[in-house]
């Protein structure tokens, strides 16, 4: 059966237990990112990238600021973060009852059904182009805002993922992976994407640490620049990485 088209299934990769969505939940809850960071035990940065990329995903704003009041103002969940988290307890309760069900199956894990990595980006995209080079392919990717990247990835992997022109695919990128400066001229560099964004996090005081850089209304990149970047949040600036360093993965 086929997975419905609306962008906010693809947020619901993993079930309410997912710790991205326990953070919105409390969000939600307390009207504030950092308190239910605390809450959640995790680090301020790691909040925000949990709704970045749920928002990614589900490709509308899940959170709207708050002004004024005796806390100075906070969070609130959008009609659409609402939606997200029903969802997520629907289909919490349906995969309960399936689990329930498969345990009783053999040598059948249900942990293959919630896996989870350490890439900090992952970003919605249509497979545009596949291209056989040297033993391996080229899979050249358009992102929502109409850039384009290239994964670099094996034969055998493109052929397990079916991969064709006008498919729906994740891409997948370690945030170290990633170098964000101001804007440059020369961006003809061989095997190395490039992606133009604005600077929406910095390091204070312009020190080597990660920023943040938006490439559209609702989606990220996080990656790292060097000190003396010279950024400002709002500022132009550019993200590079290699093609070998993308990895992809299937929406639906």
């Amino acid at each position: 059966m086929r997975v419905p088209t609306d962008p906010l299934h693809q947020a619901l990769g993993h079930t309410a237990s997912d710790k991205r969505l326990d953070i919105l939940r409390r969000i939600g809850e307390v009207g504030s990112i950092s308190q239910a960071a605390r809450d959640a035990g995790v680090s301020y940065k790691a909040a925000w990238q949990a709704v970045d990329t749920l928002s990614n995903l589900a490709g509308s704003p899940l959170l709207e600021k708050v002004v004024g009041g005796s806390g100075g103002g906070g969070a609130r969940l959008t009609a659409t973060g609402h939606k997200l988290l029903a969802a997520a307890e629907r289909l919490h309760t349906a995969r309960n009852a399936a689990v329930a069900q498969l345990d009783a199956v053999p040598a059948f894990g249900a942990g293959a059904l919630a896996l989870r990595t350490s890439m900090r980006n992952t970003l919605p995209c249509t497979v545009h182009r596949v291209q056989a080079q040297a033993g391996a392919m080229n899979v050249q990717l358009r992102l929502p805002d109409g850039q384009m990247v290239t994964a670099r990835i094996t034969r055998e992997s493109s052929q397990l993922l079916g991969l064709t022109k006008g498919l729906n695919v994740l891409a997948l990128c370690k945030a170290t992976a990633v170098k964000i400066s101001a804007m440059v001229q020369d961006t003809l560099n061989q095997d190395t994407n490039w992606l133009h964004g604005t600077a929406s996090r910095l390091p204070a005081a312009g020190r080597a640490g990660e920023v943040r850089l938006q490439l559209g209304a609702d989606l990220h990149l996080v990656g790292f620049a060097d000190a003396g970047h010279g950024l400002r949040q709002g500022d132009a600036a550019m993200a590079r990485f290699e093609w070998a360093a993308l990895v992809m993965g299937l929406r639906d």
